[in-house]
Protein backbone atom coordinates (compact mmCIF):
# COMPACT_ATOMS: atom_id res chain seq x y z
CA UNK A 1 0.00 0.00 0.00
CA UNK A 2 1.24 3.22 -1.04
CA UNK A 3 1.24 6.45 1.20
CA UNK A 4 -0.52 9.48 0.06
CA UNK A 5 1.60 12.69 0.99
CA UNK A 6 0.41 15.85 -1.05
CA UNK A 7 3.41 18.32 -1.69
CA UNK A 8 3.23 21.51 0.65
CA UNK A 9 4.70 24.64 0.97
CA UNK A 10 8.26 24.73 2.95
CA UNK A 11 7.65 27.92 5.26
CA UNK A 12 11.74 29.42 5.55
CA UNK A 13 12.38 30.72 8.75
CA UNK A 14 14.09 33.69 9.55
CA UNK A 15 17.33 31.27 10.94
CA UNK A 16 17.28 30.04 7.71
CA UNK A 17 16.72 32.71 5.57
CA UNK A 18 19.78 34.53 7.20
CA UNK A 19 21.66 31.08 6.68
CA UNK A 20 20.79 31.51 2.81
CA UNK A 21 22.22 35.36 2.97
CA UNK A 22 25.24 34.13 4.65
CA UNK A 23 26.18 31.76 2.46
CA UNK A 24 25.44 33.72 -0.77
CA UNK A 25 22.43 32.21 -1.73
CA UNK A 26 20.92 35.15 -1.53
CA UNK A 27 22.95 37.86 -1.75
CA UNK A 28 22.33 42.17 -2.12
CA UNK A 29 21.75 41.96 -5.79
CA UNK A 30 18.52 39.72 -4.96
CA UNK A 31 15.49 42.44 -3.98
CA UNK A 32 13.59 39.64 -1.93
CA UNK A 33 12.28 39.72 1.64
CA UNK A 34 10.75 37.19 3.77
CA UNK A 35 6.79 37.57 4.50
CA UNK A 36 5.52 35.30 6.46
CA UNK A 37 7.63 32.06 5.20
CA UNK A 38 7.39 33.13 2.29
CA UNK A 39 10.38 34.97 -0.08
CA UNK A 40 8.72 37.50 -2.08
CA UNK A 41 10.65 39.62 -5.25
CA UNK A 42 10.25 43.46 -4.14
CA UNK A 43 9.29 45.62 -7.37
CA UNK A 44 11.75 47.74 -8.65
CA UNK A 45 13.00 50.79 -7.03
CA UNK A 46 11.70 54.04 -9.60
CA UNK A 47 13.06 57.55 -9.35
CA UNK A 48 10.42 58.94 -7.23
CA UNK A 49 10.14 56.24 -4.77
CA UNK A 50 14.06 56.82 -4.34
CA UNK A 51 13.56 60.62 -4.38
CA UNK A 52 11.27 60.23 -1.54
CA UNK A 53 12.95 57.86 0.54
CA UNK A 54 16.22 59.98 0.29
CA UNK A 55 14.43 62.96 1.36
CA UNK A 56 12.59 61.49 4.24
CA UNK A 57 15.68 60.19 5.54
CA UNK A 58 17.65 62.88 5.32
CA UNK A 59 14.94 64.68 6.98
CA UNK A 60 15.03 62.09 9.80
CA UNK A 61 19.07 62.05 10.09
CA UNK A 62 19.07 66.06 10.40
CA UNK A 63 16.04 65.80 13.32
CA UNK A 64 16.24 62.84 15.63
CA UNK A 65 20.44 61.83 15.03
CA UNK A 66 21.16 62.21 18.72
CA UNK A 67 18.19 60.34 19.58
CA UNK A 68 17.12 57.78 17.53
CA UNK A 69 18.57 55.81 14.33
CA UNK A 70 17.53 56.01 11.12
CA UNK A 71 18.13 53.42 8.83
CA UNK A 72 16.87 53.10 4.98
CA UNK A 73 16.61 49.76 2.93
CA UNK A 74 17.95 47.35 6.11
CA UNK A 75 15.88 44.15 7.55
CA UNK A 76 14.07 43.76 10.69
CA UNK A 77 13.38 40.24 12.35
CA UNK A 78 9.80 40.26 12.79
CA UNK A 79 9.88 36.76 14.60
CA UNK A 80 10.33 33.34 13.67
CA UNK A 81 8.98 33.92 9.78
CA UNK A 82 9.28 37.14 8.81
CA UNK A 83 12.13 39.79 7.98
CA UNK A 84 10.74 42.00 5.57
CA UNK A 85 12.46 44.92 4.44
CA UNK A 86 10.47 48.68 5.06
CA UNK A 87 12.20 51.44 2.86
CA UNK A 88 12.61 53.26 6.25
CA UNK A 89 13.33 52.37 9.76
CA UNK A 90 13.37 54.56 13.04
CA UNK A 91 14.98 52.79 15.94
CA UNK A 92 15.76 53.29 19.19
CA UNK A 93 19.19 54.45 19.25
CA UNK A 94 21.79 51.70 20.13
CA UNK A 95 25.59 52.33 20.19
CA UNK A 96 26.17 49.70 17.53
CA UNK A 97 24.06 50.78 14.97
CA UNK A 98 22.55 47.14 15.02
CA UNK A 99 25.50 45.94 13.84
CA UNK A 100 25.80 43.07 16.36
CA UNK A 101 22.13 42.00 15.26
CA UNK A 102 18.76 43.00 13.62
CA UNK A 103 16.38 45.46 14.83
CA UNK A 104 13.65 44.01 16.24
CA UNK A 105 9.60 45.11 17.29
CA UNK A 106 11.35 46.16 20.18
CA UNK A 107 13.88 48.35 18.89
CA UNK A 108 10.95 49.94 16.70
CA UNK A 109 9.73 53.55 16.52
CA UNK A 110 8.19 53.77 13.26
CA UNK A 111 8.27 51.76 10.06
CA UNK A 112 7.52 53.34 6.63
CA UNK A 113 6.64 52.34 3.54
CA UNK A 114 7.66 54.04 0.64
CA UNK A 115 4.27 52.91 -2.12
CA UNK A 116 3.98 53.61 -5.80
CA UNK A 117 3.84 50.22 -7.59
CA UNK A 118 3.28 48.27 -4.08
CA UNK A 119 0.50 49.70 -2.34
CA UNK A 120 -2.21 47.11 -2.12
CA UNK A 121 0.74 44.95 -0.79
CA UNK A 122 1.99 47.52 1.66
CA UNK A 123 -2.17 47.96 3.29
CA UNK A 124 -2.94 44.57 3.34
CA UNK A 125 0.15 41.63 3.66
CA UNK A 126 2.43 44.14 5.51
CA UNK A 127 -0.09 46.15 7.35
CA UNK A 128 -1.85 42.94 8.72
CA UNK A 129 2.54 41.88 9.48
CA UNK A 130 3.27 44.83 11.38
CA UNK A 131 -0.05 45.01 13.40
CA UNK A 132 0.22 41.43 14.63
CA UNK A 133 4.35 41.62 15.16
CA UNK A 134 3.48 44.88 17.51
CA UNK A 135 5.21 47.24 15.46
CA UNK A 136 3.87 50.88 17.48
CA UNK A 137 3.94 52.92 14.20
CA UNK A 138 3.31 52.45 10.52
CA UNK A 139 3.41 54.74 7.51
CA UNK A 140 2.65 53.70 3.46
CA UNK A 141 3.39 57.12 2.18
CA UNK A 142 0.95 56.66 -1.05
CA UNK A 143 3.38 58.26 -3.91
CA UNK A 144 0.19 58.07 -6.67
CA UNK A 145 -2.46 59.08 -4.32
CA UNK A 146 -0.41 62.01 -2.88
CA UNK A 147 -0.77 61.03 1.04
CA UNK A 148 0.87 59.57 3.62
CA UNK A 149 -1.46 56.98 6.02
CA UNK A 150 -0.26 56.41 9.17
CA UNK A 151 -1.21 53.62 11.55
CA UNK A 152 -1.22 53.56 15.49
CA UNK A 153 -2.21 50.94 18.05
CA UNK A 154 -1.24 47.42 17.27
CA UNK A 155 -2.99 44.85 17.67
CA UNK A 156 -3.64 40.86 16.48
CA UNK A 157 -7.27 42.84 15.02
CA UNK A 158 -4.77 45.42 13.03
CA UNK A 159 -4.25 48.74 14.38
CA UNK A 160 -6.23 51.28 16.43
CA UNK A 161 -5.34 53.94 14.50
CA UNK A 162 -5.50 55.04 10.90
CA UNK A 163 -4.93 58.56 10.04
CA UNK A 164 -4.04 60.51 6.59
CA UNK A 165 -2.59 63.22 5.81
CA UNK A 166 -2.58 65.51 2.31
CA UNK A 167 -1.79 68.54 0.90
CA UNK A 168 -0.92 71.15 3.49
CA UNK A 169 -1.00 69.18 6.27
CA UNK A 170 2.21 67.79 8.11
CA UNK A 171 2.60 64.78 9.59
CA UNK A 172 4.68 63.94 13.12
CA UNK A 173 6.20 60.34 14.31
CA UNK A 174 4.03 58.90 17.43
CA UNK A 175 7.65 59.00 19.47
CA UNK A 176 8.56 62.67 17.91
CA UNK A 177 5.58 64.87 17.92
CA UNK A 178 7.08 68.04 17.61
CA UNK A 179 9.01 66.77 14.06
CA UNK A 180 6.62 68.19 11.63
CA UNK A 181 7.14 67.07 8.30
CA UNK A 182 4.77 68.78 5.29
CA UNK A 183 3.06 66.49 3.03
CA UNK A 184 3.18 68.20 0.29
CA UNK A 185 7.22 68.83 0.85
CA UNK A 186 7.68 65.06 1.27
CA UNK A 187 5.97 64.00 -1.95
CA UNK A 188 7.34 66.77 -4.36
Amino acid sequence: MNAVFPPTRLRVTTERYQKMVATGVLTKYDRVELIDGEILELAPIGSKHSAITAHLHERFVLAVTSSATVIGGGSVNLGAYSMPQPDLMLLKRRADFYGERLPEVADILLLVEVSDSSLAFDQSTKLALYARSGVPEYWVIDVNGRRIVTYRGPSEAGYASKLEFTGEESVSPQAFPNLKLPVKEILE
